[in-house]
């Protein structure tokens, strides 16, 4: 008889991770490792450079965050986590916090639209880690309330996304001020020239970990197009809503479009919430976290939501308008079909969007099924313009809300593990 091979099930044991650590993300329900993680944290505890590619909620911020705590414990320091988006810098938090709180892990988190107050209370408190975007960042570096000069620790964080948005000066000047000893990791959903030159440029003999190539979709997630007039999608929106009663998550290419496309949804009687840059960083908060508690059904957003938020269960993603940019394509539908979940995603093109159908096709390397239009419900009035935030639990002053970006304050020393 050939003996069989016997198959060991991957879990976060035997990757370095020290046991009080371990214990704490067992407590935390992170039993097996993505493959991002399962690559990266070996590599990342013994304080090797890293350049991981993988897909926006992939686990990234555990493949980072696990080494960075666990070195941060045993090694003098500050690790520093740069990232595109408000709320990406916030859930990054929620989640280092949520492995580190027990060891008395401080946090800093720097980013616009929060009081400035409250992160230099945060800073003075000297932070094992800073999180920050990088134009607040550059904020504070100018006005001299940061000093980067004892951080060992540095990870770029959706660095394609933040190259994107023309943040490419600011993480070159942040990079130049942080010691040349020390440990960089970078993670990307794809690694254009721009880079990988700014890799060899400020990154040490870098091991590059690859867990999925550009323009991988989760295999769980069911795709669709509707050719729709740009007359009739409202309808189709009623329509999907109508017949899907799960959680929503609707893109729209503009705010304008998201403020009208979310105002249509609450005049059919559906509990949904806008997120775009014209709302403030609280009124943006209390959307996320009223779609994460099931109070708002429906979320309509532009693409600050394609990579900055993690919310499970979403049934459905609708792109209402199709990206400007075909490569958002894979980020937007990847916020469903999440921890092991089935997902749809339907989008709407107008006739003469043919082509770009095809450009998102090529990245995918996928056909994506044309589906016929069903029989669509009366158009309904459109809703009347309103200035006021009747979905939120609270009136908003204009300026935003004085309060700060949501930041846990956590108490205690960071005690070395054992």
């Amino acid at each position: 008889m050939t003996p069989t091979k016997q198959v060991v099930p991957v879990s976060f044991q035997n990757l370095g991770i020290a046991p009080r650590l371990l214990a704490v993300l067992e407590s935390n329900r992170y039993v097996t490792p993505t493959p991002i993680q399962h690559q990266a944290i070996p590599i990342a505890i013994v304080g090797k450079d890293v350049m991981g590619i993988a897909q926006t909620g992939t686990g990234k911020t555990l493949a980072f965050g696990v080494p960075m705590i666990q070195r941060l414990a045993h090694h003098k320091g500050q690790g520093l986590v740069i990232l595109p988006t408000r709320e990406l810098a916030l859930q990054v938090e929620e989640t280092l916090q949520k492995i580190g709180r027990s060891f008395g892990l401080k946090t800093a988190v720097l980013i616009g639209g929060a009081s400035m107050q409250h992160q230099l209370r945060s800073l003075r408190q000297h932070p094992h880690i800073i999180i920050a975007t990088p134009g607040r960042l550059v904020d504070h570096l100018e006005q001299k309330t940061v000093s980067l000069t004892q951080v060992s620790i540095v990870v770029l964080d959706e660095a394609d996304r933040m190259f994107d948005i023309g943040f490419a000066p600011q993480i070159k000047r942040i990079l130049a001020l942080v010691p040349k000893e020390r440990q960089t990791m970078l993670f990307s959903a794809t690694m254009p020239h721009a880079i990988v030159k700014m890799a060899e440029q400020h990154m040490r003999m870098p091991l590059r970990i690859e867990v999925a190539p550009a323009g991988t979709v989760a295999a769980n997630v069911a795709q669709e197009v509707f050719i729709v007039s740009k007359e009739m999608k409202m309808q189709l929106l009623d329509k999907l809503l109508t017949d899907n009663p799960g959680t929503v998550l609707v893109f729209s290419r503009t705010k304008h479009g998201a403020k009208r496309i979310a105002a249509q949804v609450r005049s059919m009687n559906h509990a949904g919430v806008e997120m775009h840059s014209d709302r403030s960083l609280a009124q943006r908060c209390a959307a996320l976290d009223g779609f994460k508690s099931g109070k708002f059904r429906v979320l309509v957003a532009t693409d600050i939501a394609a990579r900055g938020i993690d919310v499970t269960g979403i049934s459905l993603v609708v792109n209402f308008d199709l990206p400007d940019n075909p490569e958002d394509y894979v980020h937007r539908i990847g916020r469903t079909g999440r921890a092991g979940l089935l997902g749809r995603a339907v989008s709407f093109a107008t006739p003469d969007q043919r082509g770009d159908i095809r450009m998102i096709e090529r990245i995918i390397r996928k056909i994506l099924p044309i589906v016929a239009l069903p029989v669509l419900p009366p158009r309904r009035a459109a809703a009347p313009h309103t200035t006021s935030f009747e979905y939120a639990d609270r009136p908003f002053r204009r300026g935003g809300y004085r309060g700060g970006g949501g930041q846990a304050k956590p108490r205690g020393s960071f005690r070395r593990q054992r």
